[in-house]
């Protein structure tokens, strides 16, 4: 063991070694000529010209950054205009923009369920942002309880269960990890019938689902629904950064005055404010995009699988392969970017079910030869048995 209060670390780093869990940082260059099939920029705005002018001219007429909370100097009618416009895009009453969609989903779940009369029903899959969140409410005095995976039955027996008179359930909408979507219908369903209240997470919706990228309650026929609260990020399908929670305006109200992760966190910058808006105005005016990264999603599912890959079918934008182990899935990772192409690498403990895998995530900007490229480079890098 090393010396020193730190020195444990050392251990630690050395077991995570061991077990193919070691990360390191990998800072990419502004004129990478890797093909990128690791970000989650779905929908191929990030360097968008009227999403980075907008980010520009953000940053020209209010700073670089917000300057404090949003209740003390960092809110601007910036802000206030890009709630407006996704409340609207989603059909919602109103709409609060955070710094993060870790801090939307930290903020929405730990003011609305910390105390003893309140039960909070999650999926065992769902994101680490739900999962902390659900712990501190947990901490608070909510309980909290499991369903089984995308398991509708399983989610309204256990919210029947529940003897406490504030009830919620936890979903994500995609899953980050296979890209595999929830019943989100039969979600709603079950808590309308058990009197429970449902917050999705829908990260990965906004801007792959539905006809016109409205995300997974316009997709389910839920648009506008008030007894359902959703959290979006503005670093996926709008390229920017920052999240959002969405909703009545008594939930929107009540998570000013009590949510931490927003009272006490400096507000989002403007230029990604911007950026944002400026995104949400391309998918509104180029609906089509959408169907485009689903296209391209299944386009590269049906190139690795021509390959001998097991791809599955594609739901939304991610595409995942399973590899036999952590060390194996960051070989398979090394090569394909040694060769060219980023690709995600996912191992425990980011992987909910414990089975490492590479994250492919596809863009509604990729050219067919790309995804041949890409499909071509990973079937000749996956390790091989005994390697």
């Amino acid at each position: 063991m090393g010396t020193g209060p730190f020195g444990w670390l050392e251990d630690s780093a050395r077991q995570r070694a061991r077990e193919g869990r070691s990360r390191r940082l990998r800072p990419r260059g502004h004129d990478s000529a890797m093909l990128d099939l690791a970000g989650n920029d779905y929908l191929g705005l990030a360097r968008h010209p009227s999403v980075t002018r907008a980010a520009a001219e953000a940053a020209r007429k209010w700073g670089a950054g917000s300057t404090g909370s949003r209740l003390v100097t960092g809110d601007t009618t910036l802000h206030r205009q890009l709630e407006e416009e996704l409340a609207a895009f989603y059909g919602s009453e109103d709409a609060l923009v955070f710094s993060s969609g870790y801090a939307a989903n930290m903020g929405a779940v730990t003011a609305l369920a910390g105390d003893h009369g309140t039960h909070l029903v999650c999926d065992r899959n769902n994101h680490a942002s739900l999962i902390d969140a659900s712990r501190l409410a947990k901490a608070a005095g909510a309980r909290v309880s499991l369903f089984e995976h995308r398991d509708c039955a399983s989610a309204g027996s256990a919210l029947a269960d529940a003897a406490e008179p504030r009830r919620f359930l936890l979903s994500d909408t995609v899953f980050s990890v296979d890209g595999d979507r929830a019943d989100v219908a039969g979600l709603a369903r079950v808590c309308r019938d058990n009197g429970s209240a449902l917050l999705l997470d829908d990260a990965h919706g906004l801007g792959t689902l539905g006809t016109a990228g409205e995300g997974a309650l316009g997709d389910a026929g839920l648009r506008g629904a008030g007894d359902v609260l959703t959290t979006v990020t503005l670093s996926k399908a709008l390229g920017s950064q920052g999240g959002a929670v969405l909703g009545p305006r008594q939930v929107i109200s009540h998570l000013v005055e009590t949510s931490r992760s927003f009272i006490f966190d400096t507000g989002l910058a403007p230029p990604a404010v911007g950026a944002a808006l400026a995104a949400l105005r391309l998918l509104r005016e180029q609906p089509r995009l959408a169907q485009r990264v689903r296209a391209s999603a299944d386009a590269l599912a049906s190139e690795l699988e021509a390959r001998g890959q097991d791809a599955g079918a594609p739901q939304a934008a991610v595409v995942s392969l399973r590899a036999p182990s952590p060390e194996a899935a960051v070989q398979w990772a090394e090569r394909c970017r040694e060769s060219g192409v980023r690709v995600g690498c996912f191992r425990p403990p980011s992987v909910p079910d414990g089975v490492s895998r590479l994250r492919l995530t596809a863009r509604a900007d990729l050219g067919a030869a790309e995804v041949r490229h890409g499909a071509d480079v990973i079937a000749a890098s996956r390790p091989q048995p005994g390697e």
